[in-house]
């Protein structure tokens, strides 16, 4: 059995592994062309940084084991805890992914490196830790004086709600694209995808792979849930329809609804029925398409891809909307908490957008973590990479 879970939980691995590449080509769909090197870039060197971080300190912080042991100690139990830190740091890594599609088209890259390795390496582990491992007794507390636990089955909250507000830290310090609004408020530049071809590859891949996200998070084989696999495709199906329609058929708007409604359901996929997924999907397909509009047209936040009302927003609806679905009274498996789901849902956004804060806030009092007016003109392919998408438009 141990070598079946190992199996599992390498195909889990590859398979979120994979979502970056959706989260890559999902960026590079959504910005103008002059920086879609600049985001497959990002993705890569990211996740890369992330992994170092993780395997090093994050997953030790979280719970509590490291990997100073010499070969055969490691590989003394077939490297399971080898192979569950792969599985772990690839939702590690999703992190700074998120909050490389709020930053687009203005941050430097070496700025982003050092937050992601701080972000990866300290505080992203620290609340995975509380919730998934129960450091510091937090569940322990929860249960003593609300009888329940706080429930993340899949992330919606220490993944999704977690890499959205330190998305939102980073794109208020940041600020607005040179040229996005004008001195009245007004939209100056829309700004419109670049290429939905590529964005909607980008979404299909992030889908497929978000299976593996949300399954194979039982991380054993005896534990996997046909329960999980439904609902995920209900609330998937539901972000789309919902989002599609608020959208009015606008395609970038319909390509992540899909995602709303998968990030929204990862709390709750083990333990809602079905009809609860499929509502919980929708509603979060009509929370993004109205936030990211509000968020960009009246409050003037320029959150590129949207991503705080994607994974922010809709991660905090879905951690909380478990405490709801979940009872048993609406279909579903029970042993959850409004009130619990509430508090773990607010205490993890407080760490996550105050670290961030202070991470960023930091690199921008010292090194600076935005390209110049000049630079972001030119565009980030060129400026840091010296290089196009299309070669022949390139100028050295």
């Amino acid at each position: 059995m141990q070598n079946i879970d190992l199996l599992f939980l390498l195909l889990g691995a590859v398979l979120v592994l994979a979502m970056h590449a959706g989260f890559a080509f999902l960026e590079l769909g959504t910005v103008r062309h002059k920086n879609q090197v600049n985001a497959l870039s990002k993705i890569l060197s990211d996740f890369s940084i992330s992994a170092i971080a993780y395997f090093f300190a994050g997953y030790y912080i979280a719970y509590g084991q490291h990997f100073f042991h010499n070969a055969p100690t490691l590989a003394s139990d077939h490297g399971y805890n080898l192979m569950r830190c792969f599985f772990l740091l690839t939702f590690a890594a999703a992190v700074p992914a998120i909050i490389s599609g709020g930053i687009a088209e203005r941050a430097k890259m070496q700025p982003q490196a050092i937050a992601t390795f701080i972000l990866v390496g300290l505080v992203y582990p620290f609340i995975e830790g509380i919730i998934w491992n129960n450091n510091f007794h937090f569940q322990d507390a929860l249960q003593q004086y609300f009888g329940e636990t706080f429930h993340d089955f899949a992330g919606s909250v220490v993944v999704h709600a977690v890499g959205g507000w330190m998305a939102l830290a980073a794109v208020l310090l940041l600020g607005a694209r040179y040229g996005r609004y004008r001195k009245d408020g007004a939209i100056a530049a829309a700004h419109p995808p670049s290429s939905i071809p590529f964005l909607a590859l980008g979404s299909w891949i992030l889908i497929v792979g978000w299976f593996g996200f949300n399954v194979m998070s039982a991380q054993r084989v005896d534990a996997i849930s046909g329960l999980v696999a439904i609902n995920s495709l209900m609330a998937m199906v539901g972000g789309t329809l919902t989002a599609n329609f608020m959208g009015k058929n606008d395609p970038g708007f319909l390509h992540n609804g899909p995602l709303a409604g998968l990030v929204a359901i990862c709390a709750g996929s083990d333990i809602v029925h079905p009809i609860g997924a499929l509502v919980i999907g929708a509603f979060a397909g009509i929370l993004f398409v109205q936030l990211f509009t509000y968020t960009q047209n009246k409050l003037k936040v320029d959150d590129v891809l949207g991503v705080w009302p994607m994974h922010g927003v809709c991660g905090a609806f879905g951690g909380i909307a478990a405490g709801i679905f979940g009872k048993t009274w609406l279909g579903g498996l029970g042993h959850v908490s409004f009130i619990v789901q509430t508090i773990g849902t607010i205490a993890a956004i407080a760490v996550a957008f105050i670290g961030s804060l202070a991470v960023y806030g930091i690199l921008k009092a010292t090194i600076g973590i935005r390209l110049s007016q000049e630079d972001e003109y030119r565009g980030a392919d060129l400026s840091i990479h010296r290089i196009s998408a299309n070669a022949e438009e390139s100028k050295f």
